[in-house]
């Protein structure tokens, strides 16, 4: 089932999300409809705030940018209860985009290596180290479960030169060709 993406504004992006358990009711139906509304809206990942849960799980699936980089072949991931320790490598700023930021793309400075622990669909245990678009594509999806947003890595300038898009974005002004909800539609 395709859900509507939460937009700029909505409360629910600004929470920091909460472990969740084993016992989590119907995980694979959340699951397979985060992937499901991720590939309506030609996203390459999503966060469980997007879809308006506080729930600490998200999905990536990169086979969009095989054609770029072999090695992103297959690189389909759910990751539950994860945790970034350790950011490190050079500083690489790159073009991002959101899917709860429409139309908004922005170069963002974000380290090129992590150490992730997290869970995968089964509750297995895993600390992996990723680098390159890996890397970026889960930072960026990390942010959400932490109440973060790429645009708040913007400089000041860079902001102010957002803020007329934002602020429509704010009042429910936006087009897209998927399922959105506004903060002006809570």
């Amino acid at each position: 089932m395709i859900l509507p993406i939460y937009l700029y504004g909505h409360p629910i992006l600004r929470k920091v999300t909460k472990d969740i358990s084993p016992d989590y009711s119907d995980l694979k139906t959340l699951l397979d409809n985060m992937f499901e509304t991720m590939y309506k809206a030609d996203g390459v990942g999503l966060a469980a705030p997007q879809i308006g849960k506080e729930d600490r799980i998200l999905v990536i699936d990169l086979n969009p940018y095989v054609k770029d980089d072999p090695e992103l072949k297959d690189f389909k991931k759910v990751f539950i209860n994860a945790y970034i320790i350790e950011r490190d490598g050079e500083e690489i700023e790159s073009e991002e985009g959101c899917l709860s930021v429409p139309k908004i793309h922005e170069k963002v400075l974000r380290k090129n290596k992590i150490r992730i622990q997290y869970l995968d669909e089964n509750f297995h245990p895993y600390e992996e180290v990723y680098e390159g678009l890996k890397a970026r594509v889960i930072q960026h999806e990390y942010d959400h479960l932490e109440g973060v947003l790429f645009v708040d890595h913007l400089s000041g300038i860079r902001k102010q030169m957002i803020r007329s898009k934002l602020n429509k974005m704010l009042r429910g002004e936006v087009d897209c060709s998927y399922k959105i909800k506004t903060a002006s539609r809570k």
